[in-house]
């Protein structure tokens, strides 16, 4: 660490915008001044420092930076300060509302500047006032709840000024009522639409484009790029700065987007609006209700050629079901009745803009279905997603590469990508390889945090393997015995939904005698399921991938968390075959450049919902004997903080009871009158 004199000399020395910066984040610098509770934190100011840095040059900086260091105000500080256009991205819409609403507020407050932000979303999280409308009248609905969801959506519209959905708290995020009544690329009626005046998507957008900070998430990023179709083609060219929050799943956002998909939900939903519009606006011109029937039946056909006997939510690669006949035939079907459909509609397209909209839809799912009725493009990948009702053919490029660095290349602006994990090296090559940022600058910004004394690390070396039919039983197990210790207040994670299911049933009987609450990821919308967790005085959250990250819990509510295997990427998923082959074929090695990095940001990832924030302490659980006894390891031991690591069962349970007897103290003492 730098002596005070050296940190004023270095400070000297830099440019306006940096020495501003290095001023804002010192001991008696806005921020301390603004918060008592601020501390400055060498690893935070040598974060912003850079971003200063990148802001100024016009560069291309990947920062990693570690729990608690305070990458977002390391990033807004600079941006705010140096007063460009800027664009922020994130991964995820509360990470979103939480810059929109908190941090740029407050920082905003802070230095005293009048900036204009603003938030922008995807179609689908605002309300479509003429689809609102539409769905008034349907005859359709799932249920009654639906129909009290729409009522309350209604009395909503009344008042809301943005018709961001995420206003209403109470609507589950899943409610089938969401995509009745907000619009998409497909069913958008733009400029025809009746109520395109006070349409919400207009508005925010026009708001986006007025900002001098906008918020925006990857996929949004990404949807534009493939369709040019959110707003972002007009932004972008005005920003001078570029910060992708959350990084790490830029990649894969981008994968997403970047190809095309046909999905039943997709011939569903067209089915719907088909016999909607057909009945309202061209009654007795078409066999609507014959043709929506027949669509639905297309539809739920591809779905069961597609799944065969298979059940629950699965990936296969396309090459398990293409040229099968049943399969092959599905998709004839579907692309006859989209044929047909498309006939009857090229009829009435005149009669208004629902129906021209609607024969635009038809015109492109006949083209979509032909797509992948031939063979998927030489550097794609294909594949088909399954869940329980659904499924969705896929076909994207393997990675970002070219897309993202066309971008970066396009123009003269700052590109800031910034993570809690990027890669395992200095050269943060698991990121940087993805997204063809090879030559870019890479900084390292360690956790403030002291793992050592906080943390402890156990990973029982006498346990079934993975894999074996005993292992689920034995992490519930193990499981159990943790949160009987500790009273609760520990995470579950698994890397399979299977294994979620059978070690939330085995806990739950186990831990239900001393009261201890078990909560299982998809018995309730993750954020009410949280919540349900941290009310409950003794609890146990089992969570699969959405739980692996984002997800904060500082303090006491979450000492134990346990993972139930590494979580290397399924050796049969289509993308990690075909990732594998391309290594393969440059000259690498899958296993060593592909798994293990993959499995090292995973496993980083789950381990960091255990200490978040400076006083935190906690024990981390590996179920899976192979990070120690395998020589590859060492690798992913490296990527995890710097625990203190427990040699013995009985050393684990020791430290928990001693967390355990911490936490009563405290609890104790906080409700002892004075």
């Amino acid at each position: 660490m730098k002596s005070t004199p050296e940190r004023i000399a270095a400070t000297s020395a830099r440019s306006p915008l940096r020495a501003e910066v290095a001023q804002a984040f010192s001991a008696d610098g806005e921020l301390a001044q603004a918060d008592r509770r601020f501390q400055s934190r060498e690893v935070q100011t040598d974060l912003a420092d850079a971003v200063a840095e990148a802001l100024e040059s016009r560069s291309v900086l990947v920062a990693e930076a570690g729990t608690g260091v305070g990458k977002t105000f390391a990033y807004l500080v600079p941006l705010l300060l140096s007063g460009l256009r800027a664009m922020v991205s994130t991964a995820t819409k509360s990470l979103q509302d939480q810059l929109f609403l908190r941090d740029l507020p407050r920082l905003m407050q802070t230095f005293g500047l009048p900036v204009q932000i603003a938030l922008l979303k995807g179609r689908g999280s605002y309300l479509c006032l003429h689809r609102l409308e539409q769905a008034r009248h349907t005859s359709e609905w799932p249920d009654r709840q639906a129909m009290r969801q729409l009522a309350r959506i209604e009395v909503w519209a009344q008042g809301t000024r943005t018709g961001d959905l995420a206003e209403l708290d109470s609507l589950d995020e899943r409610s089938p009522v969401i995509p009745l009544v907000t619009s998409n690329r497909e069913n958008c009626l733009g400029s025809e639409c009746p109520k395109f005046r006070q349409c919400h998507v207009v508005q925010a957008r026009r708001t986006a484009l007025q900002a001098d900070i906008v918020v925006v998430n990857h996929h949004l990023f990404f949807a534009d790029m493939a369709l040019k179709d959110t707003g972002m083609a007009e932004l972008l060219p005005t920003v001078d700065a570029v910060v992708f929050d959350e990084a790490h799943q830029l990649n894969e956002a981008g994968v997403q987007f970047l190809g095309k998909m046909l999905g039943t939900s997709q011939l569903l939903d067209f089915s719907r609006d088909l016999l909607a519009v057909g009945l309202t606006e061209a009654r007795g011109f078409g066999p609507w209700t014959e043709l929506a029937a027949r669509c639905e039946l297309a539809a739920r056909e591809l779905r069961l050629a597609s799944a065969g006997p298979l059940r629950g939510a699965v990936r296969l690669r396309w090459e398990e079901r293409a040229g099968r006949p049943e399969f092959t035939e599905a998709l004839e079907r579907v692309r006859t009745v989209s044929a047909e459909m498309l006939e009857h509609l090229v009829a009435v397209a005149d009669g208004g803009p629902d129906l021209a909209k609607l024969e635009d839809r038809a015109r492109a799912l006949v083209a979509r279905v032909e797509a992948f009725l031939q063979a998927p493009a030489h550097d794609h990948v294909r594949w088909i997603d399954l869940t329980t009702h659904q499924a969705r053919l896929t076909e994207a490029p393997l990675d970002i590469r070219e897309t993202l660095r066309a971008q970066v290349e396009g123009g003269s602006r700052a590109w800031i990508f910034t993570s809690a994990t990027l890669g395992a090296d200095p050269a943060l090559s698991w990121f940087t390889r993805s997204v063809g940022m090879e030559e870019a600058r890479t900084l390292q910004a360690g956790s403030p945090f002291d793992y050592a004394a906080h943390a402890r690390l156990y990973v029982p070396t006498r346990f079934p393997k993975p894999g074996e039919p005993a292992h689920p039983g034995a992490v519930a197990e193990l499981a159990g015995r943790c949160a009987q210790a500790l009273g609760g207040r520990t995470f579950v994670l698994t890397t399979t939904l299977r294994s979620l299911q059978q070690i939330g049933a085995a806990l739950r009987e186990r831990l239900a005698p001393d009261g201890i609450a078990v909560f299982v990821q998809g018995e309730a919308p993750k954020r009410a399921m949280l919540a349900q967790f941290l009310a409950a005085p003794r609890g146990v959250l089992v969570g699969s991938h959405s739980f692996w990250e984002g997800i904060d819990v500082p303090g006491d509510a979450l000492q134990c968390v346990l993972i139930d295997k590494l979580p290397f990427p399924p050796p049969n998923d289509p993308l990690a075959e075909a990732r594998s082959r391309q290594l393969e074929a440059e000259g690498g090695n899958a296993f060593n450049d592909y798994f293990i990095p993959e499995t090292a940001i995973a496993l980083k990832q789950g381990a960091g919902r255990l200490i978040r924030s400076e006083t935190d302490r906690g024990l981390l659980v590996v179920c899976d004997s192979r990070l120690v006894q395998m020589g590859y390891g060492r690798r992913l031991r490296a990527a995890l903080p710097p625990m203190t690591p427990l040699a013995s069962e009985d050393l684990a349970l020791a430290w928990l009871r001693e967390l355990a007897e911490a936490h009563a103290a405290s609890a104790s003492h906080a409700t002892t009158p004075v």
